[in-house]
């Protein structure tokens, strides 16, 4: 039962094997003669999320011959290969998939609830299981054979709807807040487009916006080399790093005191904008008060605006779309694109007129902190259910 400490009591529960609760489904479909209009290929399915947000419409393109299982309405379908991606969905439609992904249900629909077995696929204890016995090193793979042998202690039926019920409502909840974050993200760049694309304001060269050298690429290799990174010292800020406008620390390098004193005019202050150099054009990060002093990395450049202009406003300029389109198309290179300094100075910026700038800007940065809110609430809601659900054998 579910007890005050929100664990579930397993110890009177029988223990069954998966391939005795479970068949895998062969119904076979010729994808240009069923009738079918949409297929689910791997990249259709996200990790921990039982829905299928994406599809391909048959007769779009090229299936190849591996794409002739039919799947129906509240069947799961089960990504057998790369089992550690944990790619467990319920189809709320017909279509066909390839082979290499299960359509999965029960086999007997009062012992073990066809609601209940994709919440079952989601357990630790089933993706530790199938990855555990996968084959295969480059792009492992699991047998429903294999699948077959996995054992768990089966719930009862009344016990089961409760547990669904349960982990229901943490889904309904995280959707909510996703449905609230998609809106506001919507409604934010609406705005960030009819202020920083669509006006009539006159655009201007990123240059005329920044101080005197405030545009800096980063220290070359002559400068920084792969000798002088340490375990403990003063972070340096790769294109990697940038991550939704900020820097993260996930696998950031580091350097010395020392090294940082050699390079002094590749610190980083406050308000400070960066860029990457080459590769993904799209990456941006904002310079707060916790990178104050740290080093623009090779591969990064970094944008310092004048006294007197507002530096979100340029950071948001630089973030639009249109901007990353041009820097696509005015970067050097074809193998990998490249930015150099004269063009990141040629960029044309728009600022909404000075009576007008702060405002934007302020709902801007509210509408950042609304989506921060609202994906920390998601993640909470998420966390809660993942230990409901593991909760299931003791975990």
């Amino acid at each position: 039962m579910y007890a005050k400490n929100n664990k579930i009591s397993n110890l009177s529960w029988p223990r069954v094997k998966f391939g005795d609760m479970v068949r895998q489904s062969k119904e076979k479909a010729n994808p240009e003669t069923s009738g079918l209009a949409r297929y689910i290929a791997g990249d259709h399915m996200d990790t921990d999320d039982l829905r299928l947000r994406r599809w391909g419409d048959i007769g779009s393109g090229y299936l190849g011959p591996a794409f002739h299982m039919r799947f129906k309405p509240g069947q799961v379908l089960y990504g057998s290969r790369r089992t550690y991606l944990r790619k467990v969905a319920v189809a709320d439609f017909d279509g066909i998939c390839a082979n290499t992904t299960f359509v999965l249900e029960s086999k007997e629909p009062d012992v073990l609830l066809p609601q209940f077995l994709p919440f079952l696929m989601q357990t630790n204890a089933f993706n530790e299981f199938s990855v555990k016995n996968s084959k295969g090193s480059v792009n492992p793979y699991i047998n429903f054979s294999d699948l077959a042998r996995f054992e768990f202690a089966l719930p009862p039926k009344a016990e089961q709807l409760r547990i669904v019920e349960l982990l229901r409502q943490f889904e309904l909840q995280a959707e909510s807040y996703n449905d609230a974050f998609l809106a506001l993200k919507k409604l934010k760049a609406s705005l960030a487009q009819a202020e920083f694309v669509e006006s009539n304001v006159r655009a201007l060269p990123l240059n005329q916006l920044c101080s005197k050298s405030g545009i800096q690429i980063g220290p070359f290799g002559a400068q920084l080399h792969s000798y002088d990174y340490v375990v403990d010292g003063v972070p340096v800020v790769m294109p990697a790093d940038m991550t939704n406008g900020k820097v993260v620390l996930d696998r950031i390098a580091r350097v010395s005191e020392q090294k940082i004193s050699e390079l002094q005019q590749h610190t980083l202050r406050q308000g400070d904008i960066l860029l990457p150099r080459r590769g993904d054009l799209d990456r941006r990060a904002w310079v707060s008060e916790v990178e104050e002093g740290w080093l623009c990395g090779t591969g990064s450049i970094r944008i310092r605006v004048a006294d007197g202009v507002n530096p979100r406003g340029v950071f948001y300029a630089l973030s639009m779309p249109a901007t990353v389109s041009w820097l696509k198309a005015n970067a050097v290179g074809t193998t990998m694109p490249n930015l150099n300094t004269k063009i990141v100075a040629s960029i044309p910026i728009k600022l909404p007129r000075p009576e007008r700038l702060n405002d934007v800007v302020k709902a801007l940065d509210d509408f950042d902190s609304a989506e921060h809110e609202l994906t920390t609430r998601r993640q909470t809601a998420a966390a809660l259910r993942s230990q409901l659900l593991n909760s299931l054998w003791g975990e």
